[in-house]
């Protein structure tokens, strides 16, 4: 199978789960700022998840540049990445109307470690795909972050149960560890392209 297919079905299934939380934050019922108050969590579970699924995008897209085939186990992978991103409407809500409670904040956890677990596996099978001295695997070779990020989640989630605010708060740090633009793929690309 050609990657274009691949990239277009999961750039069609993010657009929806982008859509589906949008459609979940509520119009308050008032013209003046205070009516917005108790729509603030809703609306700040909203940005948090959207930042997520946009680093998802984002280094999806990049990852799928090194690849030059694709297979039935990588697309059984992309779709295991999607399933979790697919729970993000959901627990996203959840958390939001709830005002950030532990059970919230922990399942909220989950689902960011699975879909952290799923990208983990999506770029291993694309590197034995492709091969060890692949642009992918070349540009992985030092994956700090990659790392880091299950064992932060999983840190969150206890502290879920400890103190919310923490648990949140590990939750940011992840988000923007990735939002720091990661040029390793792009450097990969152009120097096996030169």
């Amino acid at each position: 199978m050609i990657k274009n297919r691949l990239e277009a079905f999961t750039d069609g299934v993010l657009a929806i789960i982008i859509t589906i939380m949008v459609l979940e934050l509520k119009v308050p019922h008032g013209g003046d700022f205070e009516s917005l108050k108790p729509v603030l969590p809703i609306f700040g579970s909203y940005v948090l998840s959207f930042i997520y699924v946009a680093i998802y995008w984002n280094n999806h897209h990049h990852m799928m540049q090194t690849v030059s085939h694709v297979t039935g186990k990588i697309l059984w992978a992309n779709l295991h990445l999607l399933f979790w991103l697919s729970l993000v409407p959901f627990v996203t809500g959840w958390m939001g109307e709830n005002q950030f409670t532990p059970a919230t904040l922990c399942l909220y956890g989950i689902v960011l470690l699975g879909a952290a677990i799923a990208y983990f596996v999506l770029q291993k099978l694309i590197i034995q795909s492709e091969g060890q001295e692949s642009i992918l695997a070349k540009a992985l070779r030092n994956d700090f972050k990659g790392k880091m990020s299950p064992i932060l989640y999983t840190v969150g989630i206890i502290f879920a149960f400890i103190n919310v605010w923490i648990s949140g708060v590990i939750y940011i740090l992840v988000a923007i560890m990735w939002l720091i633009p990661d040029t390793r793929i792009e450097k990969s690309l152009k120097v096996n392209n030169s």
